[in-house]
């Protein structure tokens, strides 16, 4: 779209959730153009000329890629939200800048050159996603939250400019804390928390929520139920397995908010009719193997709604994740042993298989409210013998393969945050070391790209209340103990649920949203997954050490260890390279 003045071009993915309350800014200091429509990428092309780049960028609230040309100067501008909910990659091929919201756009050119960056590959594998600013192909990049890039005539060598910066709201939100009481600092998140909900819920197309029937999914939905005159549409995903379903959790919740829900169940033949489409669908290798529930809710949803809110975010900002609870006393409880006793222990945590210590040790692990125990002991049983700080074993729970670093052919690890801790942020304890480095992190480049391109495959536009920067800001501000307390993460959200759902429909594990891949590996998936890490293959492709991966494999099939998380991440790379190959042989 092209300003008023004829003067800038906008190319623009996303929404401007108070794009209306902008128009009226720029219309009470008679900054307004004659409006042509209602849209949010006129109000942003006036926002510019009225104000410039960054002030729109700082004034607007949503989720975005933007580019712009400054006709004038010959300038291009790129921007992305704050969290990167919406995503933008760019780079010089020779001598060409490449800039788009899909790798497939800049494939598309013929500058482009496909080649695989392997230090990326190495991120890959080792965290099951390629975090910023790293993208799969070497030159390429991926802007980072909160930044925009200004390149000018001659330029080249340019680097993104923070116009926002998490790092410093969760800084300055440690330095100033939230100083009411309890029973304050409940109606405050209420009130952030609405006022994010309400906003988002401007639409003049069918809207509905995802509901999982966890804390951060039901604590949106419940406020949507309450701003709604309608009954809400919400969507969940169940499972036959048990131990990954919760979809009856889901129901109860829907059933007391009076949700209209709509459930649909996945199996493994579900998700082996899915797998081929992941590698298109995704655009680089990407391997949180929740990838395949989430696609399946997001066609779900689409067959009612046109938009739909999401839980997501809730457990970075307000201390949900199980290892925020349980990495200090574990670190606790270990951080005296000798390392031959922590190899050891770690060696005993691991002989036995993951299911079964599910089966047997399940229910007393719920108690303590630590869904799916076999998978943890695993994780930290691989892990024991490489730890020697609290903020070691965080990294190294944040990582599949930290026991093998060498698993990529003709690399090593490239500079990334988690292991540059001269970057990390300057706050005071581990717990909140970690909550900030997946915000920074995992929350953008695993669990947004997750949402973001599901959703975008069926045409679906998602929307995350908890991403709203009020809201990060506040949730910053309030001291642990009112996120992590009594063993128990989430504490003041969970206060804020229990004013509108029975805790009685809350009290379980924090289950995430994981799925039985390792009985899929063994059984529908078996056969694609063996033509994928044939020794044969791995060798010919060159991209891997194939002994570590077929050691692994091995040992999956047999039943001593539970590893298909880890070793998703070597498949989804496998079956994106299957599909670039194959569609370099295309005609044209």
């Amino acid at each position: 779209m092209l300003s008023a003045s004829g003067r800038w071009v906008l190319a623009y993915n996303g929404e401007v959730y108070n794009h209306m309350a902008l128009r009226a800014q720029l219309e009470a200091k008679g900054q307004a153009p004659s409006w042509r429509g209602h849209s949010d990428t006129e109000t942003l092309l006036a926002c510019v000329e009225a104000w410039g780049v960054t002030e729109t960028l700082q004034q607007s609230t949503g989720m975005f890629a933007i580019a712009l040309w400054d006709r004038q100067e010959r300038v291009l501008w790129l921007a992305r939200d704050r969290i990167g909910e919406k995503p933008l990659y760019y780079g010089w091929q020779g001598d060409t800048f490449l800039f788009g919201s899909e790798l497939k756009a800049l494939r598309a050119h013929p500058a482009f050159n496909a080649a695989v960056d392997r230090g990326a590959l190495a991120l890959l594998v080792r965290h099951n996603y390629v975090p910023g600013p790293y993208s799969i192909y070497q030159g390429i990049r991926k802007l980072a939250p909160g930044t925009s890039l200004r390149i000018g005539p001659g330029q080249r060598d340019v680097e993104p400019v923070a116009y926002w910066s998490l790092a410093e709201v969760a800084e300055q939100g440690v330095a100033r804390p939230f100083q009411g009481s309890d029973d304050e600092a409940l109606l405050a998140l209420e009130e952030h928390l609405g006022n994010a909900v309400r906003g988002q819920m401007m639409a003049d197309v069918p809207l509905g929520a995802m509901l999982s029937g966890g804390i951060d999914s039901t604590a949106v939905t419940a406020l949507m139920q309450a701003n709604s005159a309608r009954p809400v549409r919400t969507f969940t995903i169940g499972f036959d397995e048990k131990q990954y379903d919760e979809a009856t959790h889901a129901r109860a919740v829907a059933k007391h908010l009076g949700t209209e829900h709509t459930e649909l169940r996945l199996s493994g033949n579900d998700a082996l009719a899915l797998v081929p489409r992941l590698a298109t669908m995704y655009d680089e290798a990407f391997a949180d193997s929740s990838q395949l529930p989430t696609h399946m809710v997001m066609a779900l949803a689409r067959k009612h709604v046109t938009v739909a809110l999401s839980g997501d975010g809730g457990d970075e900002f307000f201390g949900g994740y199980n290892r925020y609870a349980h990495g200090p006393k574990t670190w606790n409880r270990i951080r005296w042993m000798p390392q031959p006793l922590r190899r050891a222990v770690g060696a005993g945590l691991m002989a036995l298989p993951a299911e079964t210590i599910n089966q047997v040790f399940g229910g007393l692990a719920g108690r303590a409210g630590i869904a799916l125990p076999g998978d943890k002991a695993h994780k930290l049983g691989a892990r024991l013998n490489h730890v020697r700080s609290a903020d070691d074993l965080n990294v190294s729970l944040a990582s599949e393969w930290s026991e093998y670093p060498g698993l990529v052919l003709g690399t090593g690890m490239p500079a990334n945050l988690l292991d540059d801790r001269s970057r990390w942020p300057k706050l005071p304890d581990s717990v909140q070391r970690m909550m900030a480095l997946d915000a920074l992190t995992y929350l953008p480049d695993d669990i947004m790209v997750k949402v973001d391109r599901a959703a975008m495959a069926v045409s679906l536009e998602t929307r995350a209340p908890f991403l709203d920067h009020s809201l990060i800001q506040f949730a910053w501000s309030l001291p642990m103990h009112m996120k992590l307390r009594n063993g128990q993460g989430k504490w003041l959200l969970r206060r804020l649920v229990d004013r509108h759902v029975p805790p009685a429909l809350m009290n379980r594990p924090k289950m995430g949203f994981g799925i039985p891949l390792d009985q899929w590996l063994r059984g529908p998936l078996r056969e694609w997954a063996e033509n994928l890490l044939s020794e044969e293959r791995l060798l010919r492709e060159g991209y891997f050490y194939p002994k570590p991966i077929r050691k692994t494999w091995l040992r999956h099939q047999s039943g001593q260890a539970s590893c298909g998380y880890r070793l998703w991440s070597v498949l989804m790379f496998q079956a994106w390279l299957e599909n670039e190959n194959a569609s370099k042989d295309l005609p044209g």
